[in-house]
Formats: C-alpha cells, structure tokens, sequence
C-alpha cells in the first residue's frame, strides 16, 4: 500500500483483535495505525519508512467508554471528538474533556485517537521537515543524521512532546493498559514517557497501548494550552491542574506540562499546598512551573517565551479552578 507517490511502500494490515495486534506489532519496523493523523504526514515526509503498518481501528473492544462508579475506562481508539463531547467525560473529568476539545482542528478530532495522542510523535522545526529539507542539513540527531541542531554541542535529541491528553491524564492520576504477546500489563500514564527524544515511549516492541483508566475524581482539574494559531497548532505549552481545596487551603495538587521537553514535566507543588488561593500562591506556583520546565528551540517561538507561558497558564489556570 502507498500513501502518495513519495510514500515508501510497506505492508499493510487490518488487525481483527489485540492479539493479533500485537503479534504483528512485533515485527521490526511494525507500525501502529488507528486515526492516522500523527502517522501519515510522517510517511510522506519520508519520517517513518515502516514494514507493516497495523490497523487497529476495527477492534471492537477498544472503542468503549465503560463506567463503574465514578471511575472511568476509555479505549484507545476511541475518538478526541467523541471524547470532548461526552457529557459525563466533561463533568468529572474536565481535565479531559477541555485537553481533547483543544487537539488540533475539527478534522482532526474526528479521526485523532485517545491512543494516539498520547503515543504522538515527539516535534521539532528541524525534524517535522520535508526530505529534501533534512537532506540539505544532513539529517538531524533524530533522524538521518548525527547531530542535534538544537544543542550541538550534545549527544542527546531534545524533539519535544506535545500531545494534550498526557498532562491532563497524568494530573487526574490515569493508568494505561498495555498489551504484548505475553499479556497485558497496567502503568501509571506518567511512566509512558522517557526524556529522549528520539526514543520517548517507554513501550517494548509489540506493545500496545489499549485502554485508560481513570480513578473517580479527587477535587477539580482543567487544561489550558497556548499556540501560535488558536484553530490548530500544537501546544507551545499546554498545563493541567488537579487540585482539591479544602475550606481555607489547598490540600492537594497535581501540575503536569506539555509541549516543553520530550516528556511531560510534572512540577512539584509542594510549595503551595497548604496555602490559601490567592495571588502571591498563584504567583508562586508560576515561578515553580518556570523553574521545573526546561523547553528548547525545537519551535519558531523563542524557548524564554515558552517558558513564561507555561508559568502564566498554571497561574490563571490556579484562579479559575479554585474559584
């Protein structure tokens, strides 16, 4: 099968259970495919040059919503649309619900999946290029090439990762079913990420991620992003709070950033925990997230910038929740 005339071919098959999946999954240079909007564009800039690609978007089981209680399960390929717009998704989990309403455009929603932005691709603007493009600066530390254009000096990829969902399903405490040949294994959603990013996942190959799972609320949450173009782009900083506030201070906080590094960075919140919501604690929180984000030039907008933004996000995002 192939995409378009630059596409490199490869195999493709449609998988009619996990099982069957992951078996194939395990084939070097396998590659997942469910809504394919992190996928395909990397295959006709020549990113993913893959030996399979799987199909999991007609496996039944993995397209629920199931409730028990207040606890949630969510498939892996079912929809950020059906996501954002799920009434019950919305009113405990905010978090959520708001991070998913603020993937991408419309068409992207549609077709983008619960797994798969939460196993995207890390970006860069000297990567997330066309071939002729990379070939022209030999290829970066990423792919093609030997070298980091965004630190030189290093031996180590800084591509960032930008998925919406991660922070949001970090902060509401969220678990990952993955399965493999051997089984199923369950993982906090924090542990998915690696800070390498040329290799950010911390899946083994033939792993796939099927499920979330999503403890009964503990408080509030929400997830504000910032971009350059309101309709579309990828988060320059994307933050979600779950916070409890009790009757004159916060007991409980959980901060996770997106968009700064190549794994979400989850900032310590120590310092404002027992505090009452005002705005020297708002103030404080935004000097913590500056200090725990590190983001580098892997976008056109400047890394000081980017870093502010986040402070400023978790800030005003603080207020509102705790109003």
């Amino acid at each position: 099968m192939t995409i378009d005339a630059t596409t490199p071919r490869f195999e493709f098959r449609r998988a009619a259970s996990v099982g069957e999946a992951v078996q194939w999954l395990a084939t070097p240079g396998a590659r997942v495919h469910a809504g394919g909007t992190d996928l395909v564009p990397n295959l006709r800039r020549g990113l993913e040059r893959p030996s399979i690609v799987v199909d999991i978007g007609g496996i039944a089981g993995l397209a629920g919503i199931a409730w028990r209680d207040d606890a949630c399960a969510i498939g892996a390929t079912v929809t950020l649309a059906r996501l954002a717009a799920d009434a019950r998704v919305a009113s405990t989990y905010p978090a959520l619900a708001e991070a998913a309403a603020a993937v991408g455009a419309p068409a992207h929603r549609s077709a983008g999946t619960v797994g798969g932005n939460l196993c995207a691709d890390t970006r860069c603007v000297h990567y997330n290029q066309g071939a002729w493009w990379r070939g022209a600066v030999g290829g970066c530390l990423k792919r093609g090439g030997d070298v980091c254009h965004v630190a030189p000096q290093g031996r180590r990829c800084h591509a960032a990762f930008c998925g919406d969902l991660a922070p949001a399903l970090i902060a509401l405490s969220a678990e990952l079913d993955v399965a493999s040949y051997g089984g199923v294994r369950r993982m906090a959603a924090v542990d998915l990420y690696r800070d390498d990013g040329a290799a950010h996942l911390a899946l083994l190959p033939g792993e796939l991620v099927t499920a979330v799972r999503l403890p009964p609320p503990d408080g509030v949450s929400g997830y504000r992003k910032a971009r350059v173009r309101g309709s579309i782009d990828f988060p320059l900083a994307g933050v979600a709070i779950a916070l409890r506030v009790g009757q004159r201070s916060i007991e409980r906080a959980i901060v996770a950033v997106t968009g700064v590094g190549p794994r979400p960075v989850v900032v310590g919140t120590e310092a404002i925990v027992g505090r009452r919501v005002d705005d020297e604690t708002a103030a404080l929180l935004a000097t913590r997230v500056e200090q725990s984000v590190k983001p580098m030039r892997t976008t056109a907008t400047p890394a000081a910038y980017r870093r502010q933004v986040a402070g400023v996000l978790a800030a005003r995002l603080l207020r509102t929740l705790a109003a």
